[in-house]
């Protein structure tokens, strides 16, 4: 019988699908590399040609994740039909572009031993999802509800702000520090591109 041989794509995403799977069901520290060779069936070699440790397949996972994310997003600021402030309202009410699996994921950035991946994960979500946020801002601009000079780095000082304060991994704040500090978030956005005050009261619904 011939034997089944995958095309490296394939047989790395299956690495990747695997150790995701597993992750979630166990957690990170509990999951081994040999527990994803004994779920896929293959060759603890097989593993290590694809990727040096368990933290690499993670990082795989989270590169993944955020270029879903922002490929999510770009749909929506390309979609013609929708004005700037509707895309806006899409992609921020929760502050977690593409929903609960984005937020899984965040769990495993906020792992103590996974703090340098966290940091480069946030400088690449802010580099990535700047430039669709931008293209956003500059249709603001075009339609006379925005009025920003500079929109890519206007988006970046507010992404990175966000990132960072909003984190539920860095801070210990009660529900009630966090929805302030949302409110305050709405305030920064609407007065930094310039918009109708409680435009973008779509973050914060219950207020």
């Amino acid at each position: 019988m011939a034997r089944n041989v995958k095309n490296p794509d394939e047989r790395r995403l299956e690495i990747i699908l695997t150790a995701e799977k597993l992750f979630r069901e166990q957690g990170f520290e509990s999951t081994s590399v040999d527990a994803i060779i004994r779920k896929m069936g293959v060759a603890k070699g097989t593993f290590y040609y694809y990727f040096k440790s368990k933290q690499a397949v993670l990082e795989a996972i989270v590169t993944r994740t955020l270029d879903q994310m922002v490929a999510m997003a770009q749909q929506v600021a390309d979609t013609p039909s929708l004005d700037a402030l509707s895309k806006m309202a899409m992609l921020l009410p929760d502050s977690h572009v593409g929903g609960e699996d984005t937020t899984e994921k965040a769990q495993y950035l906020h792992l103590p031993e996974n703090r340098e991946l966290h940091e480069v994960t946030n400088v690449q979500t802010i580099l990535k999802l700047s430039p669709v946020f931008a293209q956003i801002v500059e249709q603001g601009n075009a339609e006379g509800v925005f009025n920003v000079a500079r929109p890519l780095e206007t988006i970046q000082f507010l992404l990175a702000s966000s990132q960072f304060l909003l984190d539920g991994g860095l801070f210990e704040f009660t529900d009630e520090e966090i929805r302030r500090r949302r409110l305050s978030m709405q305030d920064m956005i609407e007065k930094s591109l310039g918009a109708a005050p409680g435009s973008f009261g779509f973050m914060n619904p219950s207020d």
